[in-house]
C-alpha cells in the first residue's frame, strides 16, 4: 500500500547556512569579544519565518557533516521546519564557508512533496552551478505551475560558476526558462532590471507579467513595494520606519509572510503591507529568522495612519 504524500504548505529549496553576528550592534566583529550564531541562508529563513505565523513547512537544502549542520538540524527542528531533505555533505563544510545547497542533486528530490506543497519557493541562487541548477528547473517543471509557485531573483553574481565573475547574458536564460514555470516572482529593483533588462518598477512588473507569472513584487527599498497581479490589480505600500540593525535575512522575512499572506486568501495590499512590515521587523534585529504573527501585527499598528 503506498502511503500518502505529506503536504507542506510552503516548501524551499535552497541555501541554508550559519550566520555569525556580533553581539553588540553596531560594533565590529573583531572588537566585540563574541558573537551570536544563528540560522541563516534565504531558503531557511523563509520557511522558518513562515513556521512562525503557523505554516507546516519544509526545506530541501544541504549542509557540511560538522558541527555548523548539525546545529542548523536541530534549529530547524525547533523552530518547526521538517528537515527530512536537508542531508549532509561528508566533504563539505556548512557555509559560513562552502556552498553545500548547490550539490542538490535532482534525484534527491521528493517530487511527489514538491508537487503536493501550497507554495513552493526556490531562489535565483539554485540556478548559477550544477547540479544545482538541473535540480531547480526539475523541480520547476515537475511543480508545471499546480499550487504557488515563487521564484526570488536573488541575483549573486559571485556565486555564478565558482568564477565570481557571472556574465549576465548567460545567466538570463535560464531565468527565463525558470519564470515560464513560476506563478510568482519576487526581487529588488536591482534584481528586477537584472532579469527583464526593464529599468523602472512598473516596467520590470509588466515584464516580469509577461515572461509567464501571475504576480510580480519588485522590492524599492526606501520606495517600499510595488506589487501588480496579471489580472491588472496592484498594490504599492510604503516602506516601514524602523531603526535598521541588520538588514540581512529580511528579504527573506518579507517572503515568508508573503507566503502566509498567500496561503491565508487576503487581497493583494494586505499580503504586500504584512510581508512589508516581517521584513522590517527583522531589519530592526540581529537574527534572520524572527517574525511571530503578533510582533508583525504590533508593529502594523504603531505605523497605521
Amino acid at each position: 500500500m503506498v502511503e500518502p504524500v505529506q503536504q507542506f504548505d510552503v516548501i524551499s529549496m535552497g541555501r541554508i547556512g550559519v550566520d555569525l553576528h556580533p553581539h553588540l550592534p553596531g560594533v565590529p566583529r573583531a572588537r566585540s569579544g563574541s558573537s551570536g550564531r544563528f540560522l541563516g541562508g534565504s531558503a531557511a529563513d523563509v520557511v522558518v519565518v513562515a513556521a512562525r505565523l503557523g505554516r507546516s513547512t519544509a526545506v530541501i537544502s544541504r549542509t557540511g557533516a560538522d558541527a555548523f549542520g548539525a546545529y542548523l538540524h536541530q534549529t530547524l527542528t525547533e523552530y518547526g521546519v521538517d528537515n527530512r531533505w536537508v542531508t549532509r555533505v561528508a566533504d563539505s563544510s556548512t557555509p559560513v564557508s562552502g556552498a553545500p545547497d548547490l550539490e542538490i542533486h535532482t534525484d534527491d528530490l521528493d517530487y511527489f512533496a514538491i508537487r503536493a506543497a501550497g507554495i513552493f519557493w526556490i531562489t535565483g541562487t539554485g540556478l548559477s552551478e550544477e547540479p544545482s541548477r538541473s535540480a531547480t528547473l526539475a523541480a520547476l517543471k515537475c511543480r508545471d505551475r499546480s499550487g504557488t509557485t515563487v521564484l526570488d531573483l536573488d541575483w549573486r553574481p559571485p556565486l555564478w560558476n565558482g568564477t565570481g565573475r557571472a556574465d549576465p547574458d548567460e545567466a538570463r536564460p535560464y531565468y527565463a526558462e525558470a519564470l515560464r514555470h513560476a506563478t510568482v516572482a519576487v526581487g529588488n529593483l536591482d534584481e528586477c532590471e537584472f532579469a527583464t533588462g526593464a529599468h523602472e518598477p512598473r516596467a520590470c512588473a509588466e515584464a516580469l507579467l509577461a515572461a509567464g507569472v501571475k504576480l510580480a513584487v519588485v522590492k524599492q527599498s526606501h520606495g517600499g513595494v510595488l506589487a501588480v497581479h496579471q489580472g491588472g490589480t496592484t498594490a504599492e505600500v510604503p516602506p516601514v520606519p524602523v531603526e535598521a540593525v541588520d538588514g540581512l535575512g529580511a528579504g527573506d522575512a518579507f517572503g515568508g509572510a508573503l507566503c502566509h499572506g498567500l496561503l491565508s486568501g487576503w487581497d493583494l495590499e494586505r499580503t504586500v503591507r504584512y510581508a512589508n512590515a516581517a521584513g522590517a521587523h527583522v531589519a530592526a534585529r540581529l537574527a534572520c529568522s524572527t517574525a511571530t504573527q503578533a510582533e508583525v501585527d504590533g508593529l502594523l499598528d504603531e505605523v497605521a495612519p
